[in-house]
């Protein structure tokens, strides 16, 4: 087994090795240290990686094999999802709160008291939104923010990062809008990063990650700009 690179934050991001050398136990962890600076971040998405590491961890980098992703036509909108989306007053809004919602994804869940989402995180996403790369998108009822997700758009890439709930199906809800402005906008790829069981249920499946990169050669052009209005 390769050793795992320790980087220092002054590391060019491309002193990330290639996901290729990730290891399979524990499945992806590719790295560990460098930044999470816009370029360190934008390099890795476009590998394939991305950072993932807990209060008091240092940086850790990943890239699972397989990599969970949602091809875009291929979600599944149930019968319940369609009715909350019809007739529970729900609204759906881009990136029109972007801290809230990434507070919303930091709060404690049940069987997880601590989150990953950490101070050095919310920076660096909110970094990425301030350059038009990262986006929420918003679930609201009666001006209340009730669900939503977070992630990195580039080119014809979407990487989800996180998602909450508040009320039925709003996650969902979110979901779904994401998903109707990726098929009007040209994104192809929705990155999911780990399979659940969740996310299987709304369309999502596992690729190999050999397959995961070469569809990232194709698509995520940060150049190729799909998400500005």
């Amino acid at each position: 087994m390769l050793p795992i690179p320790t980087l220092a934050p002054t590391d060019p991001p491309q002193a990330l090795p290639p996901v290729s050398r990730a290891l399979a136990e524990p499945n992806g962890l590719l790295a560990i240290g460098g930044s999470l600076s816009p370029d360190w971040l934008v390099h890795a998405y476009r590998q394939g990686a991305f950072p993932w590491f807990g209060r008091g961890q240092p940086i850790l980098w990943w890239s699972p094999d397989p990599r969970a992703v949602l091809f875009p036509a291929e979600f599944r909108r149930a019968r319940s999802l369609r009715r909350s989306i019809r007739s529970r007053g729900y609204e759906t809004r881009l990136d029109g709160a972007f801290d809230e919602v990434l507070t919303g994804c930091a709060a404690p869940r049940a069987g997880q008291p601590d989150t990953w989402i950490t101070a050095a995180m919310r920076r660096a996403y909110g970094a990425l939104n301030r350059l038009g790369l990262a986006h929420s998108v918003e679930t609201w009822r009666d001006g209340q923010l009730v669900g939503g997700l977070y992630g990195v758009a580039l080119g014809g890439v979407f990487f989800g990062e996180s998602m909450f709930s508040r009320d039925t199906d709003a996650s969902k809800v979110a979901l779904s809008r994401l998903v109707d402005e990726c098929l009007a906008r040209g994104v192809e790829l929705i990155d999911c990063q780990q399979p659940t069981d969740h996310l299987a249920s709304l369309g999502s499946r596992p690729i190999p990650r050999a397959e995961f990169t070469s569809l990232l050669e194709r698509l995520a052009d940060p150049a190729r700009d799909l998400w500005r209005p």
